[in-house]
């Protein structure tokens, strides 16, 4: 393992981080939302959105080797719960928030219903959106069985990457140590493992709901550990830092989604699109690196929480204020207008919930002693 110095802050990685979450946002209100828009009718792009999650799961495994690696090089230790407590500071305050606006929607649309008919529907104890699903969410549950735990939708990537974070600084110490060999095969353990799902599932790497999302999330998180190493390495450094090599990447992954290719042909090209994007300073980071690409990746994890919460409210607003209970009603010029203002929508409330829950929680929370952690400016932003 090259001991080679710490290259500072990762390039490129926060603007990716955004293009992903406005690409989940864009699958979730177009390709299922929406019914009457039909992307899928000029380009699989839209389509394969949920793939944005598989890039999220390898950048934060990335992200975390690179913050962590000198943290944990020789054994955890006391560190673990300082480690877990950064982690909670990191996720938390934003996802509590979000799960309280939940509540206090569902709570007031009750209150509503109350006033026009004079029945209050209590909330289930059972099933999503329920009492059951809130405590699953106070503890980060949600992710194991998503379609009975969930109130905000999308939470079950963050869940499921906590539960990596929990093995994280076990795994990491014994990874770094090992040989270029040992890690080549721990590589191809992980891409194993998801061609196992791949072909449980017919190549549908959507799988968001059951423990089968651990064999997700786990190979791909390890991946991203292991790109950081063979970064480090130095690894066919001059190829990887051309600005050919990134554009090429990027038109083979555009290929790949436009023709709606093979979920599992996505990942080893995400994790060259990695690579890629830390080890160029070309023209391709500068164009990647342009203010508001760097402004959304900062605020993707706002934007990743937010818009199940801005969609759930819309179907509450379409029902109680509309009497349109049925999306399949709505024109597709409607249904367009209506994509068009949710987004704006998560966008304009993204940057305070960055700032204020984001930012002001994070710091309350990790406020204490550090532990030799790199500052978050050389952890590529909000990479992580």
């Amino acid at each position: 393992m090259s001991t080679q110095t710490n290259p500072g802050h990762l390039h490129s990685l926060t603007p990716l981080r955004g293009i992903a979450a406005l690409w989940v946002v864009l699958y979730h209100y177009s390709f299922q939302y929406f019914p009457n828009l039909h992307p899928d009718s000029y380009t699989h792009l839209v389509q394969k959105g949920y793939l944005a999650v598989d890039l999220f799961f390898m950048l934060s495994g990335f992200v975390l080797t690179h913050v962590y690696h000198g943290t944990f090089t020789d054994s955890v230790g006391d560190k673990y719960w300082s480690f877990l407590r950064a982690r909670i500071a990191r996720l938390y305050p934003l996802h509590l928030a979000v799960l309280l606006l939940f509540v206090a929607t569902a709570l007031a649309v009750r209150a509503v219903e109350y006033a026009a008919t004079g029945s209050f529907p209590a909330i289930p104890l059972k099933g999503a959106e329920s009492v059951w699903a809130l405590v699953a969410n106070l503890f980060m549950l949600q992710g194991l069985y998503a379609s009975m735990l969930s109130w905000n939708y999308p939470a079950w990537s963050i869940s499921l990457e906590f539960m990596a974070y929990l093995v994280f600084p076990f795994a990491l110490p014994w990874v770094w140590r090992s040989s270029g060999r040992t890690q080549a095969l721990l590589a191809v353990g992980a891409l194993a493992t998801l061609f196992a799902l791949a072909w449980a599932t017919q190549d549908n790497l959507n799988q968001w709901d059951g423990p089968q999302t651990l064999l997700r999330c786990l190979p791909e998180f390890l991946l991203g550990t292991l790109l950081y190493s063979a970064f480090r390495s130095g690894l066919a450094a001059s190829v990887l830092s051309s600005d050919l090599t990134m554009a090429g990447v990027v038109v083979a992954i555009l290929l790949l989604l436009h023709s709606g290719g093979p979920d599992l042909l996505a990942v080893p090209l995400f994790a060259l699109l990695i690579l890629a994007a830390v080890a160029n300073h070309g023209r391709a980071a500068g164009m990647l690196n342009v203010r508001p690409l760097v402004w959304l990746g900062e605020v993707s994890y706002s934007l990743y929480l937010i818009h199940g919460f801005v969609e759930y409210a819309t179907t509450r607003l379409l029902g109680l204020g509309l009497g349109i209970y049925d999306r399949k009603a709505l024109p597709g010029g409607w249904s367009m207008a209506l994509l068009v203002a949710m987004v704006t929508a998560c966008l304009l409330m993204a940057g305070p919930a960055y700032r204020r829950i984001e930012v002001g929680g994070r710091r309350l929370l990790r406020d204490g002693p550090r532990f030799g952690r790199p500052t978050l400016a050389m952890a590529g932003r909000r990479a992580d």
